[in-house]
């Protein structure tokens, strides 16, 4: 078979399985080369198909020995010609490597957001699961999401809060470099987009997962936000994703009542910017990752999700290098909000227009190559092997 790119603006249609193998591949050798550490043993990780969730199940397994549960709601392969998602191989991948290892990974192919997923997890964790969780991640990413009470469907949006924002914006697709106006959200658009990327569903789970009682004493659960600087704050913390961020700080304050008994504790985890498929549709947020990349990696700071996660459990949050604010939420995003990488990010991004933010000066070709990775193309290491859509449709999540 014959694997090739398919781009709609800034969203991948095109998948390469046998891309994906490799690049799973490559951040759990990344963790081996890391050594192992003390961390959780039986883990939940909510959203746990691709970038954070993925790179986190890979750290805790190879890095901690960790069994894990992965919930996400991926696409199968069907035919040649609709070869499903690439969450859905990087889960299939993810299990043969772990449990090539002896481990337990567990994979959930449904809607988190249904009170069936959280039915069906309980069920397993009681029937199947040695012992009770010790740590849940929440790290889920959609645009959609259907009430399990109602049967509403809620839609989220990216836009700012009382302004329209006007900024260049690269189109991935066409490799071109332009203005973009940001219109602002409505009352309900706001309303939508906290129902479905703020902290209602988390607080949910953690609620199913304690009266069920599979959670272990001293239980931590984390969700991953990211708040960003001035830079990017009136498209994104100023606007209808920070409205939903802040969500989760709320809930978090509910989860920590709901687990003070078992000495349970929710931590938000405010993370570094990186190159997903969700931030790769944020209007404006490429260009600023131009500039921030180039910065952070001449200054030997830029991450990838695997190297970022990695550091997060490793030396943060189950290590002696943690660093908390005077909110009690960790933040490794420190690297990216020094304000010498701030201004240097900065000063660069004024200097980028469609003649250069293609070229050396920018961070353009690592942004790219991290965004065809998370499809399986442009991956270090990879070498084509033969293939039959009868092969892929044999495989197991």
């Amino acid at each position: 078979m014959n694997f090739e790119p398919k781009l709609r603006g800034n969203v991948s249609l095109g998948v390469n399985p046998i891309g994906l193998k490799q690049d799973v591949a490559n951040q759990i050798n990344y963790v081996k080369k890391q050594g192992r550490y003390e961390g959780p043993k039986k883990v939940l990780i909510i959203g746990a198909s691709s970038s954070y969730g993925l790179a986190t199940r890979i750290t805790l397994a190879f890095g901690a020995g960790a069994d894990t549960i992965g919930v996400s709601f991926e696409k199968e392969p069907k035919s040649e010609r609709n070869l499903g998602t690439a969450g859905w191989y990087n889960n299939v991948y993810f299990k043969q490597a772990a449990e090539a290892e002896g481990l337990v990974a567990k994979n959930f192919v449904q809607d988190a957001f249904g009170h069936q997923s959280k039915q069906d997890v309980i069920e397993y964790i009681k029937s199947e699961w040695d012992g009770k969780i010790d740590l849940v991640v929440y790290s889920l990413a959609s645009s959609v999401r259907v009430d399990p009470d109602t049967g509403e469907r809620f839609n989220s949006v990216i836009k700012s809060i009382g302004q329209t924002v006007e900024g260049p914006h690269v189109n991935i697709q066409k490799a071109e470099f332009h203005e973009h106006v940001l219109e602002p959200a409505t009352d309900e658009e706001i309303a939508d987009t906290v129902k479905v990327m703020g902290g209602e569903d988390w607080e949910l789970w953690l609620k199913a997962l304690k009266e069920a009682d599979v959670l272990a004493d001293g239980v931590l659960t984390v969700n991953y936000s990211y708040l960003g600087s001035e830079l990017n704050r009136p498209y994104y913390g100023g606007g209808t994703l920070g409205q939903a961020k802040a969500d989760c700080e709320v809930k978090a304050d509910n989860i920590n009542e709901l687990l003070a008994d078992i000495e349970g504790k929710a931590t938000i985890v405010v993370a570094t910017a990186v190159t997903t498929k969700a931030s790769s549709v944020i209007p404006f947020f490429p260009v600023y990752c131009l500039g921030l990349y180039r910065v952070m990696v001449d200054n030997g700071t830029h991450e990838t999700p695997i190297m970022h996660q990695d550091r997060i459990y490793r030396d943060m949050l189950y290590g002696d290098k943690p660093e908390y604010d005077a909110q009690g939420r960790l933040r490794p995003d420190s690297w990216e909000l020094d304000p010498e990488v701030q201004a240097a990010t900065e000063a660069l991004i004024k200097e980028i227009n469609a003649d250069n933010f293609n070229t050396e000066k920018t961070g353009y070709d690592i942004f790219i190559k991290e965004f065809n990775n998370l499809s399986g193309f442009d991956v270090d290491g990879y070498e084509p092997e033969p293939v039959t859509i009868e092969e892929l449709l044999a495989l197991e999540p």
